[in-house]
């Protein structure tokens, strides 16, 4: 049974994408077109002015991505069948390209920032966030149960909530939350256009993926006739790598990073406040977020701290770096400060602290100025080589980051990921004597850590 389609949309990216009655039906509810009004990257339009597409757009692309790959594998396995290769059927389609539709309706206004700084929220892909937005409770929840689909996209999405969800193959989870997979297809090449960053990937890239007919699972062929194929190698490395580079240069740029502590700690204030739970939060776009912050009904103190990061946010006012500890100069100090400030239950020490550091440095300058800490998670988004392989020679599949030994750019990407890491400690004012005396609060709150930044001087 092949699929038959409603509607054409045009789509900048990737040009016109087919969907059918029921996709538009799931468009259309409450919960997806929340999406349209909450930006893909969160706040890095203060730095690429351009980034201002949504997270509705891109759902509908890996929507797209899924759908190519697919194809893509399809048509090896018709032009191979003695490779012992699976053919995805029309069902399974369905279920893939639904749940790539839904799979980032759990995300919240700036979330990324929000959940990995506060500390009190749940991550998007937290199973209780998916299942709620997916519940009988919500349009979207309804729609998804008129398609038949809903038990089986849980599946794919959820595969926790077990009494929720059918059991589903592996590779339907693979398409869509792999090392390679639609999604990651779909924002590579759609933060590029929007960033202006001139980097894309191969579109040789959906070829090289098979589905095993025994296993049903998704793996990558690195061989031919026994030896090893490096053109198809270097696609995937050249994909892992532009995810790096994008790492590097837009999610977690200086500035970006700044503004992003700025907006999780103004929601940090209100959630403490109980002037916003994350029932409230689910359902608020970015630009209705932002004038919560001017209206929310908070103490005096906190709504003093309100208008001022509010303030900041709406003239691009952004803190500045006073203390940057990257992992090449602290290692040794790494484990102590991620479990300090980013492990679970880290959230009291680091307001605690911010809070000490602040007054620290309202003394020594006679007014109020926050400091602000941000410290990222360890691995950071090392996960660039948990993708199954094939290496010839071998029997079955094994992670391509087994074989760190044989692919030194591999090797290379795996220790770039490490040392990026970066501890950051951020003052929101501009003056530069006022940026001294933080260095200074900085090296007395941390004197273990080597401060790389260029030490500023007092006037």
């Amino acid at each position: 049974m092949m699929l038959r389609f409603a509607c054409t949309l045009r789509d900048p990216v990737h040009g016109d994408i087919s969907l059918t009655r029921e996709e538009l039906a799931v468009l259309d509810t409450r919960e997806m077109q929340r999406l349209r009004h909450v930006r893909q990257l969160g706040v890095a339009y203060m730095v690429y002015p351009g980034a201002q597409h949504s997270r509705f757009e891109h759902s509908v692309g890996t929507l797209h991505m899924a759908s190519r790959l697919v194809e893509a594998m399809n048509k090896v396995a018709r032009q191979r069948p003695e490779a012992g290769l699976a053919m995805v059927d029309a069902h399974a389609l369905r279920v893939i390209r639904m749940a790539a539709l839904v799979h980032d309706v759990s995300h919240l206004p700036f979330g990324h920032n929000i959940e990995d700084q506060t500390g009190l929220l749940p991550r998007h892909d937290a199973p209780e966030r998916l299942k709620s937005r997916l519940s009988l409770q919500t349009e979207l929840g309804q729609a998804l149960e008129k398609t038949g689909l809903r038990s089986e996209v849980l599946g794919v999405l959820v595969p926790s909530a077990a009494e929720a969800a059918a059991e589903v193959p592996l590779f339907w989870r693979a398409l869509i939350s792999g090392t390679i997979d639609a999604d990651m297809l779909d924002y590579l090449a759609r933060d590029a256009m929007f960033t202006g960053i001139r980097l894309q990937y191969d579109p040789r890239i959906f070829s090289v993926f098979r589905l095993d007919a025994t296993s049903q699972q998704l793996y990558v062929e690195l061989g031919r006739k026994g030896y090893l194929k490096e053109d198809v190698l270097s696609e995937v490395l050249r994909c892992l790598e532009a995810r790096y580079y994008f790492s590097e240069r837009v999610y977690y740029h200086h500035a970006k990073i700044a503004a992003g502590s700025m907006v999780a700690k103004a929601v940090e204030i209100l959630l403490l406040e109980g002037a916003l739970d994350l029932a409230t939060l689910e359902n608020l776009t970015d630009s209705e977020l932002l004038t919560m912050l001017t209206q929310a009904k908070v103490s005096p103190a906190a709504s003093k701290e309100l208008a001022m990061f509010s303030q900041a946010l709406q003239r691009r006012v952004l803190p500045k770096r006073v203390g940057v500890y990257p992992a090449y100069a602290n290692g040794e100090h790494q484990p102590a400060l991620l479990a300090r400030f980013f492990g679970p239950g880290s959230a009291a020490e680091r307001r605690r602290t911010e809070a000490a550091m602040s007054a620290a440095l309202s003394q020594r300058c006679g007014r109020a100025i926050p400091m602000l800490l941000y410290c990222p998670a360890g691995p950071m988004q090392l996960k660039q080589a948990k993708m199954l392989v094939h290496w010839p020679g071998e029997v079955g599949f094994s992670l391509l980051s087994h074989y760190s030994d044989r692919v030194p750019r591999l090797l290379d990407l795996e220790r770039c990921y490490v040392q990026s890491w970066k501890f950051y400690i951020h003052a929101l004012t501009r003056e530069p004597a006022e940026l001294a005396q933080a260095q200074a609060v900085c090296a007395e709150f941390f004197p273990e850590l080597e401060n790389v930044l260029h030490v500023l001087s007092a006037v």
